[in-house]
């Protein structure tokens, strides 16, 4: 089964995976997102989705494809959406397992102190007695708060660090410098 009136698209270069199609939802076309943030807002501020197919089952669609976006709003733990190539729940149906990229240029503008996960990820960690920590690998969410995952070498063994992201222990953050100051020793 293929989806007819799916456009062929290519990636941009900035696109960020922010979801992935679970169900179709109703049947006009609604279908149902299962987001990769608790916050959602990337899936809201953009109009243009780019889809991959899923690694293993059905695939329905080859390479990356382009859905302009007709309206996507929150619904109980999900997200749902409908978009202009998508007619009835048999195409609904057919997006089931799609990957979904949005650009991350199209972002909403992250408020003062605030930070998208994606640009965290990579970051140098300095403490504030200059030395390196190591660089973040992931963040993680634990319910009150989120951690920075920190992969570092010391003594040629290659170790982890995790430390709470709230602001007793976040100094600064330098997104142009690619850096996050902390208030926190090489020996914790």
């Amino acid at each position: 089964m293929t989806l007819r009136g799916l456009e062929p698209a290519e990636l941009p270069a900035d696109a960020i995976e922010v979801g992935r199609v679970t169900d179709a939802w109703g049947i006009k076309g609604w279908f149902k997102v299962l987001p990769y943030s608790a916050d959602p807002e990337a899936l809201f501020s953009s109009k243009r989705w780019f889809l991959l197919p899923t690694e293993k089952g059905v695939k329905t669609f080859d390479g990356c494809a382009k859905l302009l976006i007709k309206e996507a709003k929150e619904h109980s733990d999900s997200v749902v959406a409908t978009a202009h190539e998508v007619d009835d729940r048999n195409d609904a149906e057919a997006l089931r397992g799609a990957r979904i990229f949005v650009p991350r240029s199209s972002f909403p503008t992250a408020g003062k102190d605030e930070y998208y996960w994606v640009d965290l990820i990579g970051l140098e960690v300095v403490n504030r007695q200059h030395e390196i920590l190591g660089t973040v690998r992931e963040l993680l969410s634990t319910g009150p708060q989120t951690v920075l995952v920190i992969s570092c070498v010391q003594d040629g063994e290659a170790l982890e660090r995790m430390i709470p992201f709230v602001a007793a222990y976040i100094d600064d953050v330098d997104l142009a410098a690619r850096c996050i100051r902390v208030d926190w020793l090489a020996d914790y």
